[in-house]
Formats: C-alpha cells, structure tokens, sequence
C-alpha cells in the first residue's frame, strides 16, 4: 500500500488512501508525542480519538491505543524508526477508542495494563484483555514520569487518567471533554452524577496541572476539567 509521510512544524502525517487508516503523531515535548487515530462513526462520520506515547530514556509507552489495528501498527513502525523500546502500553477505559490495540500488543509480548474492571468490562464484549492489572487507585507506572490515577466514575465506571509529572501533563482521555464540546458525547456507560466529583478528584490530587489532553477535540488547561464538570452537573440536573 502506498503512503507518504510529511514532516512540517513537528507534525507527522501517515496517510492512507482509506481515512480510517490515517495516523497523525504530534510532538508535545521532547519527550511526549500525541497520537491522533480516525475512525467513521455513524451518525458522526469521522472521529479523531487522541493518545499519547511517553518517552523516557530509551523506552516507549504507548497511552490508549490508536483506534483501528492499521493505526497500532504504524504506531509501533514509527516508535521503533526513532529506536526505542516499547515498554507498555496503559488503556484509560474499555471503550475501542482506548482499547482498540491490546490484542495485538498481547501477541507481541508488550506488557499492556489496565483496571480489573476495564479487563471485566472487556471480557464482557468478548475482547482481548491486559496482560497486567492496575490493583490500586495511584500507580506508577515508570518511576517518576508517568503515574496512572482511578479518580472515579464519569465517562466509564472505569476511567482513569495518566498524569507527567515532569510535564505537569495531564491525559484525560474520554473523561475530559474539549472546550469546544457543547454536551458529554457519548454516555452510554457514563455515570453522570459522580462524574463532578471525580472531576474535583484529579484536579485536588494534581493541583499543578499545565496541560490537559482529552480523548478527542483540542488540548487545553485544567479549563477543560471544569468544562467537563459543567457539562456533568448541567445535564444530571436534567434528569
């Protein structure tokens, strides 16, 4: 299949005749890439859905997975022309836009984590499973770069967020929505009336957050967090 890469203003474009297939890599910082991943939902048509890959030394992890299984593999193409290690890889919730790459990564013995929960929401739709559990509600996974943190329901009963200390960087996924979101999007596993309180959760565990990358749309300030929140209360109060 044939396909071009671009690099302009930090940017990395692999595209492919089939949009479902284009990945978009976005270098944050130094050591922490965005990667963007499409894929055709009914009655939105194309929706881009956001991870991350973190850096640190030599080693790869890969933060939710990209959302089709072309998307993983270029993902771990471009990972190891940079020669770097995959590490791990850590899904946020057990929704396909996180969770998409794990049977994959499993057949290439990458450790893969994720809540007890998730892996039971998971086996519930008959899918692929972590290899590792997260067993606590602060874990970290590489020792002072990246720290996964289950701050409560919201998006998902299993929603966790990953914190860069380094970076004061903060991977909402799913659980964060955009600024530009003028409702909570997807609810059907949502659980509206602890999602503010989960909300407070993160932003007094984390008080020193810079930047915040949610699941999909633009990245933002702890603006996003509250947004969110806002969004929570106004439609519980609907209800």
């Amino acid at each position: 299949m044939r396909y071009t890469i671009l690099v302009l203003c930090f940017i990395t474009t692999i595209s492919f005749a089939d949009k479902e297939k284009e990945l978009i890599i976005k270098k944050l910082s130094d050591n922490v890439y965005q990667h963007i991943s499409h894929k055709v939902i009914e009655p939105w048509g194309l929706v881009a859905a956001s991870g991350l890959v973190v850096i640190d030394n030599n080693n790869a992890h890969i933060i939710d997975t990209p959302w089709t299984l072309a998307g993983n593999k270029q993902l771990l193409t471009w990972i190891k022309a940079k020669n770097l290690i995959v590490k791990s890889a850590v899904v946020t919730h057990f929704h396909e836009d996180a969770s998409k790459g794990l049977k994959w990564l499993n057949s290439l013995n990458i450790d893969t984590y994720a809540l007890p929960l998730t892996n039971k929401l998971l086996a519930s739709k008959e899918r692929a499973q972590s290899s590792h559990e997260i067993t606590s509600d602060s874990f970290e996974l590489a020792s002072g770069a990246i720290e996964i943190f289950h701050p409560g329901a919201g998006h998902s009963q299993d929603n966790i967020v990953v914190w860069l200390p380094k970076n004061k960087l903060l991977f909402g996924g799913c659980f964060t929505k955009s600024l530009s979101s003028k409702n909570l999007g997807n609810t059907e596993d949502a659980i509206i009336e602890d999602w503010p309180s989960s909300i407070d959760n993160v932003l007094k565990k984390y008080p020193n957050i810079k930047t915040v990358v949610p699941g999909h749309g633009k990245i933002g300030d702890t603006s996003l967090l509250k947004h969110t929140k806002e969004l929570a209360i106004s439609l519980s109060a609907l209800k």
